[in-house]
């Protein structure tokens, strides 16, 4: 039988401290491993030799981590784990809304680093949703086959992550999930997620599919509890 290719991890860190202490982890859990320490490199390496995913660090010489995450995301669905700094809230909100699966504040431990990859991978894996059946309420029109959203046969430019959150919250009208729920099951872990992942996600969708953003018709705040799509 084939010896199944490990993955390759790009680890994208000014300090080669953090490159090295995170390449000696990966590797230990099979991960081939390549680096780079400032945007620009990250970008040649990942052209060269495309990553099955990319730790990246938001603060970069040359070409900063958003930027990187923006050109990346331009090119293919790469996952993405972002490494940022506890000061850097707006960064890593942004980051969030580009499409990144994750985050990590420094500073961080390796063993959770490791389990926030192999969560993300794992999904990626999995494919977070199925292709499933076409959704359609107030409006709305998703199709997991192809991907592709319209509003009143407008077309809608949803991230990926954007789009999986909306379908899963689409396909269970009326019932409420909390932020801790919809990250179990749209980004697929119960204890590592920021539920202010979710927050992000819901603010970001209301600007794209309502038509007030500050008195929302279909994704609905149950205050106290969580989200609904009321369609």
């Amino acid at each position: 039988m084939a010896k199944t290719a490990a993955r390759k991890v790009l680890v994208v860190d000014d300090e080669r401290t953090i490159r090295e202490v995170l390449r000696r982890y990966l590797e230990r859990e099979g991960f081939q491993v390549s680096e780079a320490q400032d945007g620009a490199e990250a970008l040649a390496a990942a052209s060269q030799d495309p990553p099955d995913l990319v730790v990246l660090d938001l603060m970069l010489p040359k070409v900063d981590g958003l930027e990187v995450a923006r050109q990346l995301r331009s090119e293919r669905r790469v996952p993405i784990v972002m490494l940022t700094a506890k000061g850097e809230l707006e960064d890593r909100i942004e980051g969030l809304e580009l499409g990144a699966d994750d985050y990590i504040v420094k500073p961080f431990s390796p063993r959770e680093v490791m389990l926030r990859v192999n969560a993300v991978l794992r999904r990626a894996a999995e494919g977070t949703i199925a292709a499933g059946e076409v959704v359609e309420a107030s409006g709305l029109r998703l199709d997991p086959g192809t991907r592709q959203v319209s509003l009143a046969a407008n077309p809608v430019d949803l991230t990926a992550k954007e789009f999986d959150l909306l379908y899963f919250l689409m396909q269970h009208p009326q019932q409420v999930f909390s932020r801790e729920q919809l990250l179990d099951h749209v980004w697929g872990y119960e204890f590592y997620g920021d539920p202010s992942t979710v927050t992000v996600h819901i603010r970001r969708l209301r600007e794209k599919i309502e038509e007030d953003p500050s008195e929302p018709k279909r994704l609905r705040t149950v205050w106290g509890v969580g989200y609904k799509y009321d369609g």
